[in-house]
């Protein structure tokens, strides 16, 4: 089968398009035929060799995807730790759920992983309740809010009530975001979110702030937050190591949180109450991945380029 294989670690240069062996599943295993595969920094950061227990080259790439399993004919939608970019892929039934009836394959491979970890970030933030003390709308900033989790995170905030802000770096994608349902848009090369955040709430802060650059910045958005706000760190798209502003952090009494798909994605109770709620908001038509890019298999390298660049809008999927 044809498969984007990463040769050794490093850009997207190592990426090639090859025939490998497909998949034998195993007894807890069923087989899919892959229609579409999602791109995510994660697989950008496993090519590179910087993502914590990634596997040595060669490997194939890839960590969620859309197709039909052949043995049924059914439609679905799956998360795994690699393997997607692929005609072909082996996985645990537990990591698979049915695709929505009325979206493409496209779709669908949009989905798992940034709707899963935006909702994640809602809940470690404290903000699915349905109503709020006192009335009052819960304030999120968003960092990279036109990306694929930042999308995602505008459309359950917007299912939640929640107040938004969101960082970008580029007007045209601010305008996208907004269009969605995002409240404040910060453009980060021209303004400084620091500032633009304090002003905006009349130095009250938001009650959460969803961050995945790290380095300075995950200090910096320590200091957008409120007394009891909650930070909720998921990446390091920076390439630099988190630094963390103690007197903030006991000033405001804040919370820390950690969030990582890989880890919890084994723990099927928990996954499964969030896919439930997010199986409702998407009946109800709430929920829409948002895809800016679709490119064929073999542009995998191409992809990469464009997240590397900041110049794409939600999400990127590789048609297989």
């Amino acid at each position: 089968m044809r498969a984007i294989v990463a040769t050794r670690l490093g850009g997207p240069e190592v990426l090639e398009l090859r025939n490998v062996q497909g998949p034998e599943p195993k007894d807890n295993e069923v087989l899919v035929n892959v229609d579409a595969a999602g791109v995510n920094f994660a697989d950008i950061l496993m090519v590179m060799g910087t993502y914590t227990g990634g596997p040595p080259p060669p490997f194939v790439a890839g960590r969620e995807f859309a197709g039909t399993i052949p043995a049924t004919g059914e439609r679905v939608m799956g998360y795994t730790q690699g393997s997607a970019f692929a005609e072909r892929i082996a996985v645990r039934r537990e990591f698979t759920w049915p695709q929505p009836k009325n979206w493409s394959s496209v779709e669908s491979a949009a989905f798992p992983v940034n709707y899963f970890t935006a909702y994640f970030a809602y809940s470690w933030a404290g903000v699915l309740a349905s109503s709020h003390p006192g009335g009052a709308r819960p304030k999120v900033l968003i960092h990279a809010v036109a990306g694929g989790v930042g999308t995602a995170a505008i459309e359950i905030g917007k299912v939640l009530g929640v107040e938004m802000w969101g960082t970008s770096s580029s007007d045209e994608k601010l305008a996208k975001a907004k269009a969605l349902g995002l409240d404040h848009g910060i453009n980060y090369r021209q303004t400084d979110y620091e500032k633009a955040i304090r002003e905006q709430t009349q130095g009250r802060g938001v009650d959460a702030v969803f961050e995945m650059l790290g380095g300075e910045h995950t200090a910096r958005s320590m200091r957008c937050l409120g007394f009891r706000g909650r930070l909720i760190a998921y990446g390091t798209a920076s390439g630099a190591a988190h630094q963390f502003d103690t007197r903030v952090l006991y000033a405001k009494n804040l919370a820390v949180y950690g969030l990582w798909l890989g880890p919890l994605s084994t723990h099927f109770d928990i996954m499964g109450e969030a896919r439930s709620r997010l199986s409702q908001w998407i009946e109800h038509g709430h929920l829409k991945p948002q895809v800016g890019h679709v490119l064929p298999l073999e542009k995998a390298g191409e992809a990469f380029h464009l997240m590397l660049e900041r110049k794409n809008y939600g999400k990127i999927v590789l048609k297989v």
